[in-house]
């Protein structure tokens, strides 16, 4: 039986999927037809050991193993120098299945979605060409902090795993323009991510977050943000506890709060660092200051006239009302919050 399509340089793809396949014998396809196949697809058969006789196509571009029982990639594979794409969802990969070298591929677009990863491979971290990245449906429980090192990344897909944090260097990734880390255990977004000035779509649907950063305010170009499924959109915080100024605190307060004049030779030093590090209020009508003692308070904020976001702004004291509404709402209307009409909770980011 002929099991090749003939191979032309106008359609240089060969599409072997669902045939039940558990080998892939080339002996009787010629040199100049290995040369011409660009694309191969293998998904929905029966592999269990990757076939090494992909690896004579020296043009091959892109590579889906999707849907096999694939476990490990072979060293061979780096001989592959022109493979831009490969998609491999499905199969039964973990973090010890990646050859050493296999960072040294000149990989764009890498989507190993459902397979058995815990944690992300030091060689995926070294694609230097990596444009997208796709792990989703795995077992990851977080995100290294050398992601930042695929600092071309415009995508990255981790929806699905179970994740509980994101480090601050995934705001290093200056290109990304999609992240999603949905249906995961994230409890807070790090402030950092504001400088992901790329960013057009964010999707953390069906977490665990309560809040978010008022940094978040900063992604102006995003046009794409889903919160539903998170405690977020169903309740709020309303008890915060909050600890009295220490002494030294309210002597801090008052000195800079009053424009006390004082100069290095007056204090010893750690007390005029100390003094330096001393956090405006950020309500408009107070002037006060806070250096560890601040009170916690969420507060919805309307985000490019589409959104309505519950933020966390850190106040000087519980007197001190949040200066994020255009109209000042008195205390009452701030602790019921917390229930939300039907028809505001549409705003709050449900898709």
């Amino acid at each position: 039986m002929e099991l090749f399509p003939r191979i032309t340089k106008g359609n240089p793809v060969l599409v072997l999927s669902r045939l039940q396949l558990c080998d892939l014998n080339l002996d009787h396809v010629g040199e100049e037809q290995k040369r011409q196949i660009q694309q191969l697809y293998l998904t929905y058969n029966s592999f269990s050991l990757f076939p090494t006789s992909i690896c004579l196509l020296s043009n091959l571009e892109h590579l889906d193993l999707s849907n096999n029982y694939l476990t490990a990639m072979p060293e061979d594979i780096t001989r592959l120098a022109n493979l831009k794409t490969l998609v491999a969802k499905n199969n039964h990969f973990d973090e010890t299945s990646f050859p050493k070298h296999f960072g040294t591929m000149h990989i764009e677009s890498l989507n190993l979605s459902g397979n058995r990863f815990r944690e992300i491979p030091r060689q995926f971290l070294k694609l230097s060409r990596l444009l997208s990245l796709s792990l989703g449906g795995n077992r990851l429980k977080s995100i290294p902090a050398e992601i930042e090192n695929l600092n071309r990344l415009e995508m990255l897909y981790l929806g699905g795993n179970m994740i509980s944090s994101i480090p601050p260097e995934l705001a290093n990734l200056r290109c990304l323009r999609y992240l999603v880390l949905c249906d995961n255990c994230v409890q807070s977004i790090p402030p950092q991510l504001s400088r992901l000035h790329s960013l057009l779509s964010l999707s953390l649907h069906n977490n665990l977050l309560t809040f978010l950063p008022r940094e978040i305010l900063s992604l102006v170009h995003l046009q794409e943000l889903s919160l539903r499924g998170n405690p977020l959109v169903v309740r709020f915080i309303k008890d915060m506890t909050y600890d009295p100024p220490s002494l030294l605190e309210l002597a801090g307060r008052t000195i800079k709060s009053r424009n006390l004049p004082y100069l290095p030779s007056d204090l010893p030093a750690n007390l005029c660092h100390y003094l330096d590090m001393a956090s405006k209020c950020p309500n408009p009508k107070c002037a006060g200051v806070y250096f560890d003692s601040c009170v916690r308070h969420i507060k919805f904020v309307d985000f490019c006239g589409k959104f309505r976001l519950p933020l966390m702004h850190y106040l000087c004291s519980p007197e001190c009302s949040s200066p994020c509404s255009s109209n000042p709402q008195s205390d009452t209307e701030s602790e019921e919050e917390n229930s939300v009409p039907a028809d505001r909770l549409q705003r709050v980011l449900l898709g």
